[in-house]
């Protein structure tokens, strides 16, 4: 387990949470609920970590949805900051894109 993704979760966990407003955006877009987002993230699955992201460090995490269907979200921490864990945003990823596991880009 990363040291981003136990940072994240933490935050996370603790309630030190914010969502960017495209992060909301995205996730009615996809019928996502976000407070399910928030319950499932310590066992979501690391995808891609962007440690040196110019904003700040962020990470990208597979989880599925109450039907089994995959879904993607990016969490960050600003850049300069140790907290909070921001939703930047989720989405389902597109199987042209990726592979079976939803964890590889094609």
């Amino acid at each position: 387990m990363s040291k981003l993704f136990r940072e994240i979760v933490a935050l996370v966990e603790s309630g030190q949470v914010k969502i960017y407003e495209h992060g909301y955006d995205k996730l009615s877009n996809v019928n996502i609920r976000l407070q399910y987002l928030l319950d499932t993230i310590k066992d979501s699955d690391v995808v891609e970590e962007y440690p040196n992201y110019p904003k700040g460090k962020c990470i990208l995490l597979l989880t599925q949805d109450r039907n089994r269907k995959p879904v993607h979200s990016l969490w960050g921490v600003p850049k300069g900051f140790d907290s909070p864990a921001v939703l930047i945003t989720a989405y389902r990823p597109d199987p042209k894109r990726w592979d079976r596991s939803y964890k590889k880009r094609r």
